[in-house]
Order: structure tokens, then sequence, then C-alpha cells
């Protein structure tokens, strides 16, 4: 070599790998993590001592498990998203048979077969996410026909149906009902016609009514929620409970790891009820900067959504968007009585891996649609056809909406 030779190194640098990442979801991503690993130990610690002898024992669990999610994330991030077009069958298939292994295997935790290996796998979070990835995909591939109910609406309530039926079986309810809703909405965002809307949320209803009416679970929630709502003093235990959490954290809390509820009584502190815990040893306060950082996520994910190559990108990532803020939203509604109690976890807060590796692959898979923004030659034709189809399912008055022409089939 010569004197005047430079030698460039080829290994990626730092701001190579993050080329392409949303930073401000980076960022609140990142700081919900730090904040639910110190909420978590806050709130379990004492739970874990009683339940399990060892006080680090669910926080050195749950860090466990973050790592694992973080890679995972990680590695999903630099895979190109388009990939799910020919894996997803074989994972929603993956997934029906772990649902129905979970349900065989009966090992039974609080009166419910969820879950594997002393609760530590349960199939229904691993359901949601794959949910979302399947049947955006099913949507993207049969945009053109969603308006003809053959291949519509039907083929949506039977997807939907086998992989709630077998949720509900457990029985988990309110995971059941997520899936439902992420289906309403993804065929929503794909362009399904307004009627066929009203009669998939008519169904929905029907079946929710169905669900109080013959399970004793859901009739004892209901009737406790329709208490709670006509007196605070007569909603269930654990409600009262979590008033009682907040109500003694005022607005600015007790100071971190100084909860009183959790020592005496709140059900389940470093699960169901960590919001609760939040909410006493931050105060107000911290709850609603708890609020806003989930609310930072859900506008991220919708800004990805917007700027996604093509419409799979944008079902996908609002559809996890979304989901992860139905998940908070759901957990925290409950903690405060204006929903039925649900058992939903609070995203990257909640104790629980199924959950928080569910959660960390759907990010990886946003990061993955952010890094591809601007990619491909047909991303704002599509784009244009698919939000005309939103845009006019509110504002124009004609009886009929004109379906999206066929584009071109482009090789990625």
């Amino acid at each position: 070599m010569g004197a005047g030779t430079v030698i460039r190194s080829h290994r990626p640098s730092s701001a190579s790998l993050l080329r392409g990442f949303d930073l401000p979801l980076l960022v609140v991503v990142v700081v919900l993590i730090v904040f639910g690993v110190i909420m978590l130990f806050s709130s379990s610690w004492d739970f874990s001592f009683n339940a399990y002898g060892d006080a680090m024992h669910m926080f050195n669990r749950q860090i466990i498990w973050l790592g694992l999610g973080a890679v995972l994330a990680a590695v999903l991030a630099f895979i190109d998203y388009h990939v799910w077009r020919k894996l997803v069958v074989y994972a929603m298939a993956g997934t029906i048979l772990l649902l129905i292994a979970v349900l065989l295997m009966n090992e039974i935790r609080l009166g419910a077969k969820r879950a594997f290996f002393e609760g530590s796998v349960q199939p229904s979070e691993l359901a949601k996410l794959v949910s979302v990835l399947y049947l955006g995909v099913w949507l993207y591939a049969k945009r053109q026909h969603l308006h003809d109910l053959s291949f519509g609406l039907i083929p949506l309530g039977v997807i939907l149906g086998i992989v709630g039926g077998l949720i509900y079986q457990q029985p988990d309810l309110s995971a059941a009902a997520t899936v439902f809703l992420l289906g309403g909405l993804l065929f929503f965002l794909a362009g399904g016609d307004l009627k066929q809307i009203g009669v998939l949320l008519l169904v929905a209803l029907l079946a929710a009514w169905l669900v109080a009416s013959v399970s004793v679970t859901g009739r004892e929630r209901v009737g406790d929620f329709l208490a709670g709502i006509k007196d605070p003093l007569q909603a269930s235990y654990h409600v009262r409970r979590s008033f009682e959490a907040i109500v003694h954290g005022g607005w600015f809390g007790v100071g971190l790891g100084q909860s009183r509820a959790k020592l005496t009584g709140l059900p389940v502190p470093p699960t169901d009820s960590v919001f609760a815990v939040v909410a006493e040893e931050l105060g107000l306060f911290g709850a609603i900067a708890l609020v806003g950082m989930y609310g930072i996520l859900v506008w991220r994910g919708l800004v990805i959504a917007r700027r996604a190559p093509d419409m799979l990108g944008t079902l996908l990532a609002s559809g996890l968007a979304i989901w992860i803020g139905m998940e908070a939203l759901i957990n925290m509604t409950v903690m405060v009585g204006l929903l039925p109690f649900a058992g939903n976890a609070l995203p990257f807060i909640s104790a629980g891996g199924s959950n928080l590796v569910a959660i960390l692959a759907a990010l990886g898979i946003v990061f993955n649609i952010s890094r591809q923004t601007g990619e491909g030659t047909i991303s704002d034709e599509e784009w244009r056809s698919y939000g005309a189809v939103v845009d006019l399912r509110w504002w124009n008055r004609r009886r009929g909406i004109p379906r999206a022409r066929r584009l071109p089939r482009i090789d990625r």
C-alpha cells in the first residue's frame, strides 16, 4: 500500500444502524422500559417474597424476559416486514396449536388454563400479536374484494372466531375481546364498507352480551362494574382498593417505594394493579405522565403508518401501535372503575414475560416499517387509494365508495 492509502472500516457505525428509526418512538420506548423496571421492583418485592420466598424473584425473571424481548425487537427491526406475507400463515397455525395445547395441558392457575411452564408463557399474548399480523396481511391481499360479503366479513369472522373462541375457552375474556376489537379496527382501516362494519359491531355486541349472560365470571364482573358506576363504594373489592391507593397518592404521590396499598391487600400489585401503585407512589401527575407516554407511542406509530411505503405497512404499524395503546387504556380504565375488570397487562410495567416480549416484538416490526419510509415505487399511488377510501367514508355523501383500482404487482 502507498503511504497515502486510507484504510476504511466496513463496520457499520451506530449512526448507520439507527438510520431510519423513529427517534421519538425509540426514546419513549426506552423511557417506558426504564420506568417499568423501576415500578415493577417497587410493586413486586413484597408480593414476590410472600409468593415465592424471594423478594427479587419476579424482578429477576422480568429482566430476563426484557433481555429476550429486546433482542427479538432488534432482530425484527432489521427484517423486512414484507416477509410476513410468506410466514404469517405458519405463525397463525402455530399460534392456534399453542392455544389448543394450553387447553389440553390443563395447567390451572387462578382458575384458568392460560399458560405453560408454571405461568411463564401465555399463548394468548402471542395470539394478539399474530392476529394483527395475519389480519393485516390478509386484508392487504383481499383489499380489492373487501366490499364483497363472501370475501370480506364472513372470512374475517371465521378467522377471529377461531382465535377468539380458543382464547375464551381458557377463559381469558379480555384477550378474546381484544382480538375481536383489533379485527374490526383493521377491517375499518383497510377500507371496509360501513354497512359491513355496522354488522360486525352488532355481532360483537351480541357476542359480548352472550358472554356476560352465560359466563359466571362475566356476570360477576359486569355486575360489579354497574354497581360501581352507581356508587363507587359498591364496586368490586379490587377497584375499591385501587381507589384507596389513588386517593392516598394525591397529586404528587407518597414517594417511590412507599405505597401502602401494595402491603395491605391490593390484589396482585405487580400485574393487574400496578397502575394503582404508580398513582399512589407518584401521584396524579405521575399517572398523567404515564398516560402521556402511551399517547406519544400511539401517535408515533400512526405517523409511521401514514408514511409507510405501502398499505401493508400502514395496516401493520397502525394495528400494532393501537393494540399497545388499547392494552394500556383497558388496564388503566379498569383500575379507576370505568370498564368491567378485564385483566389486561399494563405494557412495559406489569410483570409478565409473554406480554413484554410480544409488545417488544411488535415494536421491532414498527421500527422496521419506519426504516423503510420512502422506499418503493407504488407507495404514493397506493396510499392515495387507501386514504381516499377512509376520507370518503366520512365525507362523501354518495351511497357507494369507489374501490381502489388494482395496481401492478411489484416484487420486492
